[in-house]
């Protein structure tokens, strides 16, 4: 859909918890972690609600059987490519097995659409993992999640420049954990996260906002931008202000703010504390189709 920012999203019908498959799953006891479906819905419908409002949003349909408990996390599913003559979405290629199958409903939905479909040869886990910044440049993160493999194939097979950057943070375990590209010429990133070489490789492609590991394990990065908003994920109203997770949020939010401040950006705040049982935040639960919002002028 041309000139409209256009995204993908789930309803959550499908979502739980019974397989922990990530470090921030493990700080929930076996009570707390229980998933909550009806506000859970609710949570997701408000991102959905504002999205469609600013663009357009498609929603990818759960089959009535379904057990995949993670499809809410679209994300993951596989990513557009930006830069083709013919749309082409690629397909997920799961290490975690019980997500295994999220990427065939993702690749019979493009299909449908239209799309090219391809399934990455390799690990890899979606757009959370390869984050399109310009022309056809990508930056791909590795090493947890998502195989370096798969980006030597796709600069190969699909015309792509993507610069690889090692992830080693077990609670950095996709790529949109530490950085956000916020417009087609700067990226925000966690620089404590990556090499002084991997930096140099983004310096030479973008202007870097740095932020602090803190601030990323916060999730500052899993923001989405729609048109002159960044959505982010905050709890803090729900946090006993003496606390040092409010601390941590409070900090994380007033970064962010700055950031947006300096870019004629508005911050949109979302309560997913649902999702962050599953070890997910707003990044995870959308999708781009296109970036019609890149193209927004600042002012």
């Amino acid at each position: 859909m041309k000139n409209i920012p256009t995204f993908m999203m789930n309803i959550p019908s499908s979502y739980d918890t019974s397989v922990r498959n990530n470090v921030w799953m493990e700080e929930y006891d076996d009570v707390d972690i229980l998933v909550n479906k009806p506000k859970a819905i609710r949570e997701m419908w408000e991102v959905y609600s504002f999205l469609s409002s600013q663009g357009f949003v498609y929603l990818l349909p759960t089959p009535s059987d379904c057990k995949l408990q993670d499809l809410v996390f679209v994300a993951n599913n596989g990513i557009v490519l930006q830069h083709t003559d013919v749309p082409t979405y690629i397909g997920s290629s799961f290490k975690a097995e019980n997500r295994i199958g999220e990427e065939i409903l993702g690749m019979r939905f493009f299909d449908a659409l239209g799309y090219k479909t391809i399934k990455s040869p390799f690990f890899f886990e979606g757009e959370a993992e390869l984050k399109y910044l310009r022309d056809n440049i990508y930056i791909g993160g590795y090493g947890i999640r998502s195989d370096k493999r798969t980006y030597e194939w796709m600069e190969s097979e699909l015309g792509m420049k993507v610069i690889p950057l090692e992830l080693k943070d077990p609670k950095n375990y996709h790529l949109d954990c530490t950085i956000f590209p916020l417009t087609h010429e700067s990226i925000i990133v966690a620089v404590d996260s990556f090499s002084k070489k991997e930096i140099r490789e983004i310096e030479k492609v973008a202007e870097i906002i740095p932020i602090t590991l803190d601030q990323a394990h916060t999730g500052l990065t899993n923001s989405v931008r729609v048109n002159n908003y960044l959505l982010n994920a905050s709890d803090i109203d729900f946090l006993p202000k003496r606390s040092e997770d409010y601390k941590y949020e409070s900090d994380k939010n007033q970064r962010l703010e700055r950031i947006a401040a300096d870019n004629a950006l508005e911050v949109c705040y979302f309560n997913l504390e649902e999702y962050l049982k599953g070890g997910g935040l707003l990044s995870c639960l959308v999708l781009h189709v296109n970036y019609e919002s890149m193209l927004t002028k600042l002012i």
